[in-house]
């Protein structure tokens, strides 16, 4: 199933940040090519405490073939190996965030995940990067392509292409 990922980071080197999260996730068994990268935007910080960094943001598209569960389970040992805190508080400075956006046709609703991500939708930081990849892709319960997504939405702050290449 195609299925992407949003990175994201505020703390420390953020571009190095990103490429071990993403270097991470493809390392994993159940990840296949086509395996797809946006560019890296820098964006506002949105609800975080006051004085918050700069998020740098980027989306992973890739085949997965496995339990997606195990799948999310894996995404959160990846933000714990490189130093993000299971007990943090939500909307704080992160070193990472790693996100699973949507997997195939899946639509998944239960405490522990919710597919396609419930606020994807609403943030320009999460539809900038995956217009890169999908600009015309139509999720699972939505009637609007992520290209009108992207253009409808509400803007928080400059979002900035920051790398092409990472």
């Amino acid at each position: 199933m195609r299925t992407a990922v949003a990175l994201g980071s505020n703390i420390g080197d953020r571009l190095e940040n990103l490429r071990a999260g993403r270097k991470t996730i493809f390392d994993l068994p159940n990840v296949k090519a086509p395996i797809l990268s946006s560019a890296v935007y820098e964006t506002e910080p949105v609800g975080c405490e006051p004085g918050a960094g700069k998020f740098l943001n980027a989306v992973v598209e890739f085949e997965y073939e496995g339990d997606l569960a195990r799948l999310l389970e894996q995404l959160i040992q990846i933000e714990e190996g490189l130093g993000r805190k299971r007990d943090h508080p939500q909307n704080v400075s992160r070193i990472i965030d790693v996100d699973l956006l949507y997997c195939g046709e899946q639509r998944i609703n239960d405490e522990r995940l919710q597919l396609p991500h419930p606020r994807l939708h609403l943030r320009e930081f999460i539809l900038r990067p995956l217009a890169d990849l999908r600009p015309d892709l139509l999720l699972p319960g939505q009637k609007k392509a992520i290209r009108e997504l992207l253009a409808e939405i509400e803007k928080y702050g400059e979002v900035i292409r920051f790398a092409e290449e990472w």
